[in-house]
């Protein structure tokens, strides 16, 4: 026996990491059948790193902004994140309907129709762009006034906003073409993007911030040309590989002409979908703007500390993602029941995941920040806000998945409304409370942020159990 332990032990590594190597590379698979713990790992795998690469953009920025050793600098940057959450909203909500129409069409084993869908989704992504871009670039400074930024803020972080707004079209796309690729079970391909937008963004951030040679420093403001130069190359690589008809999703030329039931059904998962995220993402605004009542110093630990939490959480979400394209393609395939084995299968992962997590920030939160920011007055804040949000990472991670297989169903319209009750009913009245009225002030925000999580998840778990997402017709 002793003989044979190695043995098996070496077989088990190898074949991790043959599937591993699988994983990331670009070989079709169907997701429909055979192992779900194989089918979970091929996704998850390349999701996760996607998701990895795109908390990293928030970080780089915060990092190097923050050594530029101003708070007004850092409190921009969270200031004009926390608003910009509008764009994101809009491209998640996208990306929610494209995933979905194009994990179902997958599911039945009609390739061209979600080449359609997607392209279909495109179209409506340019209209609602166009709009929001020219909101920023005309109300910059207006933005940040309205979010209780100090005159000096403002002063230097005009331009910073103008650009990151007047380039939300790369965010918008980003996100929308890598919904369409997760759709069709070609993660790899998102994952690929993200590096490539996310290497081009580290290399140019410490350039046009410092300067280097006959490059001058821009400052703060040369983050933002650095962030929005980085994600336009990561979306011509998209593009160059979803018009080369050598993935999953082969573009035609039709797919371009509107059709108007496909742009019906994407906007009604659509607007659901953005509003699910907008509801949360409106609710971390009212908190920015609920600790900007405490300084910029407290902005900054809020801000070093959120980017933080989302460059741990992204991967939970990543894993979460793997979730929705298994709901979707196997609802296609007239086989519910293993889209929902998925769905538990991935929660039991995505906590082993989180656990982790929560002590790493319990063990390391201080040296982590410190790495962040040099400022020790916004390191304490950072710090508290790491180590309290952390008590309900675990809920976090499950809640992610659930509310993935909602809208991987096309059935965005139960975790809006969860999100509605959990979020303005609930967490940013408690943190006001905590936070104003109680006088706990920072810690307040802290803890109503993890209570509400935490009853979000429960009610999410509560109403997937009762199946109804599995009757959803798109």
């Amino acid at each position: 026996m002793s003989d044979q332990t190695p043995n098996i032990g070496t077989m088990r590594i190898k074949s991790f990491f043959s599937l591993f190597k699988l994983a990331l590379s670009s070989q079709e698979q169907d997701y429909t059948q055979g192992s779900i713990r194989r089918a979970v790992f091929l996704l998850a795998v390349p999701m996760i790193l996607e998701m990895c690469m795109e908390s990293v953009f928030a970080v780089v920025d915060i990092y190097f902004v923050g050594h530029l050793g101003k708070n007004e600098a850092v409190s921009t940057v969270v200031l004009t994140e926390s608003v910009l959450t509008i764009v994101y909203s809009l491209a998640i909500g996208l990306s929610m309907a494209a995933t979905a129409l194009v994990a179902r069409r997958i599911g039945e084993k009609n390739p061209e129709a979600a080449s359609k869908a997607g392209m279909q989704s495109l179209i409506i992504a340019f209209l609602f762009t166009a709009v929001i871009s020219s909101i920023g670039l005309f109300f910059a400074p207006n933005v940040l006034k309205l979010m209780g930024a100090s005159a000096e803020t403002v002063r230097i972080g005009t331009n910073y906003t103008r650009i990151v707004y007047g380039g939300s079209i790369v965010i918008m796309l980003l996100f929308l073409i890598n919904g369409i690729f997760r759709g069709a079970g070609d993660a790899s391909m998102a994952m690929r993007s993200l590096w490539i937008a996310n290497i081009c963004n580290i290399i140019l951030c410490p350039v046009l911030i410092y300067g280097l040679g006959p490059i001058p420093g821009f400052g703060i403001t040369g983050a933002a040309m650095a962030t929005t130069i980085g994600r336009g190359i990561g979306v011509l690589f998209q593009l160059y590989h979803l018009f080369s008809g050598k993935r999953v999703i082969k573009v035609r030329r039709q797919d371009f002409v509107p059709d108007w039931p496909i742009i019906k059904s994407i906007s009604n998962i659509a607007w659901t979908g953005t509003a699910q995220f907008l509801i949360a993402s409106a609710s971390w605004m009212v908190l920015a703007r609920i600790m900007a009542e405490f300084g910029d110093t407290a902005v900054a630990g809020y801000g070093v500390a959120i980017r933080l939490i989302m460059f741990f959480l992204l991967p939970a979400w990543g894993m979460s993602n793997a979730a929705a394209t298994l709901v979707g393609q196997n609802l296609g395939a007239q086989q519910p029941e293993r889209a929902e084995q998925s769905v538990w299968r991935t929660a039991k992962y995505n906590t082993i995941f989180m656990i982790f997590v929560t002590l790493v920030f319990m063990l390391f939160a201080q040296p982590i920040v410190a790495f962040m920011n040099k400022d020790v007055t916004v390191e304490s804040y950072a710090v508290m806000a790491l180590r309290i949000m952390s008590l309900g990472y675990i809920f976090f991670g499950v809640g992610m998945v659930v509310t993935n297989a909602f809208n991987g169903a096309g059935d965005t319209r139960t975790p809006t409304l969860i999100n509605i009750f959990g979020f303005w009913m609930f967490q940013v009245p408690l943190a006001f409370l905590l936070a104003m009225v109680f006088k706990l002030g920072p810690k307040g925000v802290f803890i109503a942020i993890v209570l509400a999580e935490t009853g979000i998840t429960i009610a999410g778990i509560i109403l997937f159990r009762k199946g109804k997402w599995k009757k959803v017709k798109i």
